[in-house]
């Protein structure tokens, strides 16, 4: 029986006093809705005879110092048997509305609260909640907005507890009358290190156990002091960090920073974890903070200022996954960061969408520009995710689930850069960085070389998901968000990154889920904004750096006319170095032509064109969003993207109806057109590279050994050392080259009027967000926009 069923049934004798004297203060009010008026329609009722002998002796209880005629008269109802919905049917027909909010059930409860904890992966947990009246109540629990599938009971059953449930918990508890939620509760899941040594034992014991210690550290004046300790334990256990044993006023995180560490920093440091039950010392670690004066005596040893003999820069952003979710964020973010990077001088490479050969390939080419004191970074926004310490990038005809076999490992392409000896090498990866469950195979890379100009930033931690904000038709990924605001400020890149996650640290649309991490062996103060100075360089490398901005140019604009006189003019511009918008205009025609149309078509079958996509009256149209307000206006647009898997040169029918005055019949002309290979198409990244990308396997004992991870083999005409003419890049104006609208001279649209260089802005962003979740199972989840 529910407990609205059993209170509906309840005798009003036996309701509690303070209802009962608060119902009878309402009907002893002189007012039509009082207890005369009550005891009216009760004596019409059958089923309670009350004689006018006891109406009037209820009448003169008024007489009494404390005399309630409503509470006599309720006496004797509750006597003949009336229960409380009797009651309140009466108090209705007399419109006695306050009196029956009073008789209204009491709201449900909860009445144990489910416990924040956190434990190690791979353990069975339960969150309870229980609500007044269970078993006979309802249960749904949420993690953050979202309901929890098969979460409708009393008890939340992790069996086992992985990863990526780790978040903040509630259940809501209904009667079908009244609800209450439960408060948050929050699960930590840390990741075991026992998994691959020995099972872990089915419940935690939920004692308080350190997991990771904190680690000594010897730090230069100005750098960022990082010490973690993570513990498991019920109730959630919380931090107090120690130097030199007086406790810190701000270290009561996990983490423990300090973004510039001076002399006053250096000490002993612990960390002190309990959870109100028991508690538990970490172990005690030296930070040491070198003098400034060594770093005085080596820049007074005649160390010259830091420059780069050349920048070459790789943006990769996969979005139109064939098996997998969907993605927005790259297109905007490798746009953007295009444009930045280009301000600094970088040679820049930006690619979308590339299949698992035309990744490798286009990482190769990159690798043909690097050499000794090259500035490398590769910048990658897509699906990802991160087995053992190693990142991979998903390409988008990775299966459904992938495997590393079928990824690209970025310490594997750190390996081939160490070879060229560049002088800084960096990594932004705009990706998840969960666990693979479908690959539990360990790679073993070849060692890297101990060398101090690597920094990698990670768009979010360890087992956490990267956001993105959408915008109407557009979307920017959280991290190039503040990533953009910063990069071009003149610091040491680690400094750089370090302030832009103080910056993601403030969002409060992703706070608690997404937070930039850093890793670094950058011993120099080197900086994106460092000046490039060249050096003599080889014939070879001459020829491969002309080769590479050869791969840039545009084809050439041109001015069609045709037999009857029309004439029109064809043009073209580079959004990304594998996508690009031709636009048509009609610029002359005959004056006994009343109306005339031009179209493109019959594109080569490489690059998939849908022709219900071309010949557009708008870029947008064709989801050119970004340089649109550039285009020159009035006209057609098609854009052609995927330049990459073009084999043979880019042709294309030229197609113009017309009509002639006094006729009503339409004509028509076509003119074939061959550009040649545009863009990126002149590499033919599509047909592979000689390189053997392999490395070496420990398979686990249920799987069988993979094929490796080499790559289809092909001559290429570049294989030396980087150019020498300075300030010379792939969008040296002395060729014929992709200039991005918005950054180059005006005269890239060739044949139209010059079109003003305008700063491009968004609007501000819906109130919501899209955070596809990076998985390779079968429910793939999307947070909510």
């Amino acid at each position: 029986m529910s407990d609205l069923h059993q209170f509906n049934s309840l005798n009003i004798n036996l309701l509690q006093e303070p209802v009962l004297q608060k119902v009878c203060d309402l009907l002893d009010q002189k007012s039509d809705k009082g207890w005369r008026k009550l005891a009216g329609v009760i004596a019409s009722d059958s089923r309670f005879k009350i004689s006018s002998q006891e109406l009037h002796q209820c009448s003169l209880k008024v007489m009494l110092s404390e005399g309630s005629p409503s509470r006599s008269l309720l006496k004797l109802m509750g006597e003949r048997g009336c229960t409380t919905k009797d009651l309140t049917e009466f108090l209705q027909s007399i419109g006695q509305s306050n009196a029956i909010q009073l008789l209204k059930p009491p709201g449900i409860k909860v009445i144990m609260q489910p416990e924040p904890m956190a434990v190690l992966a791979g353990q069975m947990v339960k969150l309870t909640c229980v609500g007044s009246g269970h078993p006979f109540v309802n249960y749904q629990w949420f993690k953050m907005d979202k309901e929890v599938p098969q979460g409708n009971s009393s008890e939340l059953v992790f069996n086992p507890v992985q990863v990526q449930d780790a978040g903040s918990y509630t259940c809501r508890v209904n009667n079908g009358n009244s609800y209450d939620f439960s408060g948050w509760a929050q699960l930590d899941v840390r990741e075991s290190h026992l998994r691959s040594h020995a099972g872990l034992p089915g419940i935690p014991d939920y004692r308080v156990q350190i997991c990771t210690q904190p680690q000594p550290q010897s730090l230069m004046p100005g750098e960022r002091l990082v010490l973690e300790c993570a513990a498991v334990g019920k109730p959630l256990p919380w931090y107090q960090w120690y130097r030199n044993a007086v406790a810190i006023k701000d270290g009561t995180k996990k983490q423990y920073t300090v973004s510039s560490v001076s002399a006053e920093h250096q000490g002993l440091y612990y960390c002190q974890v309990t959870n109100g039950n028991e508690s538990e010392l970490s172990r005690e670690v030296e930070v040491v903070v070198l003098e400034e004066l060594k770093v005085l005596t080596i820049s007074e040893t005649g160390n010259e200022d830091l420059f780069a003999v050349d920048k070459v820069a790789l943006l990769i952003g996969n979005m139109s996954y064939k098996h997998h979710p969907q993605l927005k964020a790259p297109m905007v973010d490798v746009y953007e960061l295009t444009n930045l990077l280009r301000q600094l001088d970088f040679k820049v490479v930006s690619l979308l969408d590339l299949t698992e050969l035309e990744m490798k390939s286009a990482v190769n080419e990159f690798l043909l520009l690097l050499d000794k004191g090259v500035y490398g970074l590769l910048y990658y926004a897509g699906h990802g995710y991160e087995n053992y310490g190693n990142s991979f990038m998903v390409p988008i005809d990775a299966p459904k689930p992938y495997r590393h076999t079928n990824c690209l490992c970025v310490q594997k392409i750190l390996k081939l850069m160490q070879e060229k000896e560049t002088g800084l090498n960096v990594f932004l990866l705009d990706m998840c960085r969960k666990r693979n469950q479908y690959d539990d195979t360990i790679l073993i890379l070849e060692s890297l070389k101990v060398t101090a100009n690597i920094v990698f930033g990670y768009a979010t931690c360890q087992g956490a998901e990267a956001f993105e904000i959408q915008y109407p038709d557009l979307a920017n990924g959280i991290f190039m968000k503040f990533l953009k605001k910063r990069l071009l400020e003149n610091k040491k890149i680690t400094v750089l990154l370090d302030q832009v996650a103080e910056d993601m640290g403030k969002c409060q649309l992703t706070k608690g889920m997404q937070a930039l991490e850093i890793r670094s062996s950058l011993s120099e103060k080197r900086a994106l904004t460092d000046p490039i100075r060249q050096t003599a360089c080889s014939p070879e490398g001459l020829a491969r750096n002309l080769q590479w901005a050869k791969a840039h140019e545009l084809p050439e604009s041109m001015a069609i006319e045709f037999d009857c006189g029309v004439k029109m003019k064809l043009g073209f511009a580079a959004e990304f170095s594998n996508v690009m918008i031709i636009y048509t205009r009609i610029t002359e025609k005959p004056a006994e032509i009343i109306h005339c149309n031009a179209s493109i078509t019959d594109f080569p079958l490489d690059l998939n064109v849908d022709p219900k996509e071309t010949n557009k009256g708008t870029p947008e149209e064709t989801g050119s969003f970004l340089v649109s307000k550039e285009l020159p206006k009035y006209g057609s647009y098609t854009r052609l993207s995927s330049l990459q898997t073009l084999k043979e040169n880019l042709t294309f029918t030229v197609c113009l109806s017309y009509m002639y005055q006094g006729i009503e019949e339409t004509l028509d002309e076509n003119k074939r057109v061959d550009v040649g290979k545009p863009l990126i198409a002149k590499l033919d990244i599509h047909s592979g590279f000689k390189r053997n990308l392999s490395v070496q396997t420990l398979h686990s004992p249920c799987h069988s050994p993979e094929l490796g991870l080499g790559v289809a083999e092909a001559s290429h005409v570049c294989s030396s050392p980087r150019y020498s003419q300075p300030h010379f890049n792939a969008y040296h104006s002395n060729a014929r080259t992709a200039v991005y609208p918005g950054t180059g001279p005006t005269d890239i649209y060739s044949g139209f009027s010059p079109v003003s260089n305008r700063s491009r802005y968004f609007p501000e962003p819906i109130i919501t967000y899209n955070v596809p979740e990076e998985t390779t199972d079968d429910n793939n989840l999307d947070f909510p926009q």
